[in-house]
C-alpha cells in the first residue's frame, strides 16, 4: 500500500514539473524588445563621446587622502582626560561597550 502510494505521489508530482518546464514563446517575435530608434546624427554622437572623454577625470571621486592636521593638545593632556572619562563612567572600557 505504502509502496504504490509514493509511486503515485512520485508520478504525479514529476508530471506536474514536467508540464510547467517546456514553455515556448510566441513565434512573431513579441519577446523581443523594440529597437530603439536614435534622434541624434552619427556625427553628434561622435562629438558627445570625444567631449566625454577628453573631461573625463581618471581618478574616483574622493579617493585623495585628506592633508592630516597638526593637533594643538599634549598627548598626556588627551589621555589624562580619557582616564577621567572612564574614571567617571562617561565611557566605557575594555569589554563592557555594548553592541
Amino acid at each position: 500500500m505504502k509502496t504504490s502510494r509514493f509511486f503515485a505521489v512520485t508520478a504525479f508530482s514529476a508530471f506536474g514539473v514536467l508540464g510547467t518546464v517546456a514553455h515556448a514563446d510566441e513565434a512573431d517575435g513579441s519577446q523581443f524588445p523594440e529597437p530603439s530608434i536614435s534622434t541624434l546624427s552619427r556625427a553628434q554622437v561622435q562629438a558627445e563621446a570625444v567631449t566625454a572623454a577628453a573631461s573625463r577625470n581618471p581618478e574616483p571621486e574622493g579617493s585623495r587622502i585628506a592633508a592630516s592636521t597638526s593637533s594643538t593638545v599634549d598627548r598626556a593632556v588627551v589621555r589624562s582626560q580619557a582616564a577621567e572619562s572612564v574614571r567617571l563612567g562617561q565611557t566605557m572600557s575594555g569589554e563592557e561597550s555594548v553592541m
